[in-house]
């Protein structure tokens, strides 16, 4: 099982929705999430978008990098741009890539619906071609 980690700043939108949209749809490939200042719960509108694509787990929560940076990850992807900047030397060395998405937070919720839909169609084909391309 190939393990990544999907980082943003408050691991309450953008990252759960990748961590849920993984673990549903790339076989092989387990996700977390975590965010560098996390907002410490779940956005409403994040996790009724799962709900509504039947993806949605209630393990899933809004968590500090510190509760995961000592896991085995064979992959950080990070979501938004101060996440990417402020990712840190994580304790063994990780491969990165990074994908921006607008945060959905404050806004309607079709904004949330789009959030999904991009992340589903942007993150998860490079996720998939990373561990096809950089892992034997």
């Amino acid at each position: 099982m190939k393990k990544v980690l999907i980082m943003c700043t408050g691991n309450s939108c953008r990252s759960i929705i990748g961590e849920a949209l993984v673990n549903a749809k790339l076989e092989g490939v387990e996700a977390k999430s975590a965010g560098v200042k996390p907002a410490g719960k779940v956005n409403p509108n994040a996790k009724r978008v799962l709900e509504e694509n039947g993806i949605w787990d209630n393990n899933y929560h809004s968590k500090h990098l510190d509760e995961v940076i000592n896991d085995d990850f064979n992959l950080v992807a990070t979501v938004c741009d101060h996440a990417k900047e402020t990712c840190p030397i994580f304790p063994k060395p990780v491969p990165k890539i990074h994908i921006g998405f607008e945060d959905p937070d404050g806004k309607d919720y079709e904004e949330f619906q789009k959030t999904y839909k991009e992340i589903e169609e942007k993150l998860l084909p490079e996720i998939k071609n990373f561990f096809i391309v950089f892992t034997p």
